[in-house]
């Protein structure tokens, strides 16, 4: 194959899968990269010393792509990450349920967590079964799209199954609110977890930061295949010229650099400001509505242990009370027992608070729910928000494509069209789809 030179515009998971795949098939590839940073909007950051996640993140064993382009680049997921199976377990004695799938092949395992979950009803076990089976039958597909809101009522689930488990569900997947989020979505990512194999419903948690886990060893595989990583290298636009693509570039001993192909796998900001001198419809196609996702790192000594690696929380915003989950990270990472990460999604108004008083009321209510008052005094915190974490999974949108109306540009990211939500598996497959069209366009 001609050794085309194609430029790749952002390093977070699209970028970096397109920059993998491309690479494998013998392209000459450039990868830049605004921030010093890989990973995008699933990195790590450093503070203080610490190396943090800028958000908590879980995958699924459904993830197939993402799972198959770590190993390409010589991860192993079994060793990087913490495998458990699919559930919903809260507190002991809080009042919540504890629903944890059996190693047993689908559907059984699916049957017995319900029929051994505590903390429900028979009305609500027979409202869950009700639900599962009514989606099964519909290949968890959904013809006319609804608020996840509006599909709970018409399966008639109770309050408080609603309350316990579809919407932290549906918050945690979707970073949207249940009443304004795509049921339709919903429903595929319920039919590759709650309705698909064993294995495929697990529950995957990083042991290792999020750019370690994936960006940092495809930028490895880059190089290694001859292509070029460039970090602190923003692209502030993009020229037609002798039917190539001139990149004006900040940050980078190069002001400027010419390519065949480009990638375009940047935040959908970003790829709108340099879309719009040259299709306006296409950059008004990324004008999404955003949700941010609060992560509050809490230290303790390190003697403090959960009896699981994470929990969900019942959030009261009304009542404090705004951790949705909260996640042991000393079961991942010896270095960091006794760290406490508390996951608030779609938590514009927990973003009005003061960091402090955010940290405050995230304290009281582990000690509160863990019946710990050690928990309510951590000798170290850091409040991570990303503001534009998610774009709002609303019933209906409209996702751009891979496609572009410019010839050989095309776009990556988590918010092309897709059946998933924003998330890692999303942002791989539309960085492999991405690399695919490229490779296409050569023959």
């Amino acid at each position: 194959m001609k050794k085309t030179q194609v430029a790749i515009v952002g390093a977070g998971w699209a970028g970096c899968s397109a920059a993998v795949e491309l690479a494998r098939r013998g392209a000459r590839v450039t990868l830049f990269e605004a921030s010093r940073t890989a990973g995008g909007r699933a990195r790590r950051v450093e503070h203080a010393g610490r190396t943090l996640d800028n958000g908590q993140h879980i995958l699924l064993g459904a993830y197939r792509d993402t799972l198959h382009m770590m190993r390409q680049v010589g991860i192993d997921p079994a060793r990087a990450m913490l495998r458990l199976p699919l559930q919903m377990r809260y507190p002991p004695g809080t009042g919540g349920m504890d629903f944890i799938a059996p190693r047993l092949p689908a559907p059984f395992h699916l049957l017995v967590a319900v029929l051994r979950a505590k903390g429900l009803s028979s009305a609500d076990k027979l409202s869950l079964a009700r639900f599962s089976t009514a989606a099964r039958w519909m290949d968890w597909q959904l013809d006319i799209d609804c608020s996840v809101d509006a599909l709970l009522d018409q399966f008639d689930q109770t309050e408080r199954l609603a309350q316990l488990m579809w919407r932290p569900l549906c918050i945690a997947a979707l970073n949207t609110p249940p009443e304004r989020a795509s049921a339709r979505v919903f429903l595929r990512v319920l039919g590759d977890s709650l309705g698909a194999t064993r294995n495929a419903s697990d529950m995957l948690l990083p042991k290792e930061d999020l750019s370690t886990l994936f960006p940092d060893a495809a930028i490895a595989y880059l190089e290694k295949h001859h292509g070029h990583y460039q970090p602190g290298a923003r692209v502030r636009s993009l020229q037609a010229m002798n039917r190539q693509w001139t990149l004006e570039i900040e940050g980078n001993d190069l002001p400027s650099a010419s390519f065949e192909r480009i990638i375009i796998a940047s935040p959908a900001p970003v790829a709108q400001s340099l879309l719009a001198p040259h299709d306006s419809a296409l950059a008004a196609s990324l004008q999404f509505e955003h949700e941010p996702i609060t992560t509050c790192y809490l230290q303790y000594d390190a003697g403090i242990r959960l009896a699981q690696p994470f929990y969900a929380l019942a959030d009261q915003p009304a009542d404090n009370q705004w951790g949705q989950f909260v996640f042991d990270r000393g079961w991942l990472d010896e270095a960091q027992a006794g760290t406490m990460a508390v996951v608030i999604s779609a938590s514009s108004e927990a973003m009005q608070l003061s960091h402090q008083s955010l940290i405050n009321a995230v304290a009281n209510q582990l000690a509160a729910v863990f019946r710990d008052p050690a928990l309510a005094s951590p000798v170290w915190t850091q409040i991570i928000t990303e503001k534009r974490a998610t774009f709002a999974c609303t019933p209906d949108l409209q996702r751009p494509t891979n496609q572009t109306s410019l010839p050989n540009v095309w776009l990556a990211g988590d918010y092309t069209a897709g059946p998933y939500p924003a998330t890692i598996e999303s942002a791989v497959r539309s960085g492999l789809a991405a690399a695919q069209l490229v490779l296409a366009s050569m023959h």
